[in-house]
């Protein structure tokens, strides 16, 4: 089949998923292009699988579609079925050529395919509550806790410390841990960062560099 690019279709423009749902050979639905650039999260046996980019589309696609063809009308491959959300009916999902292109040769060569660094600094956080206020010496609950560090991690050679407070991320500041999670995983392994903390009462700066969570324990979290 030609190789087709999702990027002149519009959101709406019809498609074509062709599989082998339960066994059934070479089954063909149709729907539309529901969006483009989905970001999903699947969990799986060794933690939970990223992707980004995705097409998503509300054409038939069931246990075996998986690795089979998403077409336009003109039979060019736009994309490769590869999810559908088990919450809903209708929704399913494919990596689009433009990713598949990059990989093509890899694959071809059947040479190992590297993965997508994920930043990480390597703690694991907890929100304040008014408990730890004076405990910690802290004005107020905003920041998060550190509960744990990594070996090894780039926090941990950067000098983090157990029941230290991160208050702020590159001079933003920071009311909860969820918020220090999204303010690292915007940015790059190799990147420098500047944390904020809070440490005996005492307030400073501490500069890491972001590393890539590839290289550790895939079940470790940030």
């Amino acid at each position: 089949l030609p190789i087709g690019s999702a990027d002149s279709l519009s959101v709406g423009d019809w498609v074509v998923a062709i599989g082998n749902p339960y066994g059934f050979d070479h089954t063909v639905t149709v729907g539309v292009l529901s969006a483009k650039e989905r970001p999903i999260d699947i969990p799986d046996k060794n933690g939970t699988r990223q992707y980004k980019h995705l097409l998503q589309t509300d054409a038939s696609i069931n246990p075996g579609n998986s690795g089979g063809p998403l077409l336009n009308l003109n039979g060019e491959v736009i994309g490769i079925n590869t999810a559908v959300s088990a919450q809903a009916q209708g929704i399913g999902f494919a990596i689009p050529t433009s990713t598949i292109s990059a990989v093509l040769d890899n694959l071809k060569n059947n040479v190992k395919i590297p993965k997508e660094p994920i930043p990480y600094i390597g703690v694991q956080m907890q929100n304040i509550d008014k408990d730890w206020i004076s405990e910690l010496k802290l004005e107020n609950t905003e920041g998060a806790i550190v509960a744990e560090v990594e070996r090894k991690s780039p926090a941990f050679k950067a000098g983090i410390r157990p029941y230290d407070v991160i208050t702020e991320v590159n001079g933003t500041k920071m009311k909860t841990s969820e918020e220090v999670v999204a303010a690292i995983k915007k940015l790059k392994a190799g990147d420098k960062v500047t944390l904020g903390i809070m440490r005996d009462g005492k307030k400073q700066n501490i500069d890491i560099t972001i590393g890539d969570r590839n290289t550790i324990d895939p079940q470790k979290q940030q």
